[in-house]
């Protein structure tokens, strides 16, 4: 029997990516708000990806698990492995090869859409912080109690 998945609302306050989230400004990770978090939620992922790059979609720009149940993060997350403020969770490698968030930076000309995913999980994932975007997929499966999406734009 297939358990029920709680839909999540999950936004970032913009369509397109101001710069300062971008290899063209600060790159730093955007404030995300997520509402419908329930108790059933033990802990929280976050992955986002660009569903537009040149590899056929799926370009990981953010991995984070064992994020504590919260109903917003926080932009400019540190780019560590583990995190103790403003909250607690653990972030893996992204598609450059580097720990945390690495915002888009798509060809002059282009434009892309970056999807973001939040999972509400029955539990805290046991994976190792740097795993990889494959190692949360499988982590998750069967975990999830909650869903929410969203995408934002951005181009250059």
């Amino acid at each position: 029997m297939q358990k029920e998945i709680q839909k999540l609302s999950v936004s970032i306050s913009v369509l397109k990516l101001p710069y300062n989230y971008t290899c063209d400004g600060n790159d730093i990770s955007p404030e995300i708000s997520i509402g419908g978090v329930s108790k059933d939620v033990k802990s929280m992922a976050a992955i986002m990806l660009d569903q537009t790059s040149p590899k056929g979609g799926n370009f990981v720009h953010w991995i984070m698990w064992n994020i504590d149940p919260a109903i917003m993060i926080p932009e400019d997350i540190p780019k560590k492995e583990v995190i103790d403020f403003p909250f607690n969770a653990v972030q893996g490698t992204n598609g450059f090869g580097k720990i945390g968030y690495n915002g888009p930076c798509p060809k002059p000309g282009e434009n892309h859409r970056y999807l973001l995913k939040i999972y509400g999980l029955d539990t805290l994932l046991d994976l190792k912080p740097g795993s990889n975007y494959t190692d949360l997929q499988n982590a998750i499966h069967n975990h999830e109690v909650a869903y929410g999406e969203t995408f934002v734009l951005y181009g250059r």
